[in-house]
């Protein structure tokens, strides 16, 4: 990973995702021949992925039925705020299917000074929704206190309908039902002392912190966090757009609920066509999937110090995957 030289403003497009992924594949080989002579460790990580890969690729049903059980558990005893209190914390937008940004992820920045938060659509659209979303259930459960998974839409499916679901209609009834009965419980919300919130989407109207732990699934606050979308203009609740159904909201309903809720920074995801950066460096937007190429040119991490103050996005660190 690299830190970008510049803060993110427009992003250019890239190449057709069935060419990024052909290079992608051409690059890994090229990469294990020079890593085997000059940098044996890389390609020791390498091989480690690789059987990280087959292990959840030949999961069992059972296999599949057992982590799920143990996954709902230990959603169970999660808060649907999730409090950040020490450390750093790495903000990871839509993963989407990609199992590759997970596994470099987790390999880099999963370590007992750090959290993890994953701001949720983890499946759909990419090439490996199945395992993206199990090894996210198997790290949780390894590392309870060190990596969040928080909702996004694409995880409530037990209440809303959305496209594509690929996932989802590939599945048979039984698992789908089991997906969904999961992924309800994950948490909403994520906040730190410093001055970060985070979210899926947009921000639900509450007056404090606390309310979070009282929305409930598919109410209205409910689907302002997973399915609202933000627009770089005045304005406090702007209306359903017509063309894709999602709740819209402007400047004065993010600085109303922000000014609320004692914070300065909202970090989120979900929304293709938002600038990476509105409200004057305070929403900040990203995505950390290859499922978006040709709309989004790099996958992108938020890394916030929880020991110093963050007034906007200047104050934390965005690099690529």
């Amino acid at each position: 990973m690299r830190r970008l030289a510049r803060p993110l403003t427009k992003l250019p497009v890239m190449a057709p995702p069935s060419l990024r992924w052909m290079m992608g594949e051409m690059m890994m080989g090229l990469a294990g021949e020079y890593a085997d002579s000059c940098h044996g460790r890389h390609l020791c990580w390498r091989r480690c992925i690789l059987l990280q890969d087959e292990r959840l690729r030949s999961m069992t049903r059972k296999d599949i039925q057992e982590l799920l059980d143990e996954a709902e558990k230990r959603f169970a005893e999660e808060a649907k705020l999730i409090r950040l209190e020490s450390g750093e914390v790495i903000f990871v937008g839509d993963t989407h299917g990609d199992l590759e940004a997970t596994e470099e992820i987790i390999r880099k920045y999963l370590k007992p000074e750090n959290k993890l938060v994953f701001l949720g659509d983890y499946v759909d659209r990419g090439p490996a929704s199945l395992e993206n979303i199990n090894l996210l259930l198997q790290q949780k459960l390894k590392h309870p206190d060190g990596l969040f998974l928080l909702m996004g839409n694409h995880e409530g499916r037990a209440v809303m309908s959305f496209q594509p679901s690929d996932f989802w209609e590939g599945l048979d009834a039984r698992l789908r039902q089991r997906y969904g009965e999961v992924l309800s419980r994950l948490p909403l919300a994520a906040s730190t002392p410093n001055g970060v919130f985070a979210v899926h989407g947009a921000l639900p109207d509450i007056s404090v912190l606390e309310d979070v732990e009282r929305i409930e699934l598919g109410s209205a606050e409910w689907h302002q966090m997973i399915w609202g979308d933000w627009q770089d203009r005045d304005g406090e609740d702007l209306g359903i757009d017509p063309c894709t159904g999602r709740p819209q909201f402007g400047r004065d309903w993010f600085e109303r609920i922000m000014s609320r809720l004692g914070k300065n920074v909202l970090i989120r995801s979900h929304q293709l066509d938002a600038p990476s950066v509105m409200y004057d460096r305070r929403c900040l937007t990203i995505f950390t999937s290859s499922a978006y190429t040709g709309y989004v040119p790099e996958r992108t991490i938020a890394l916030v110090d929880l020991r110093t103050e963050v007034k906007n996005v200047d104050d934390m660190r965005i690099e690529i995957v």
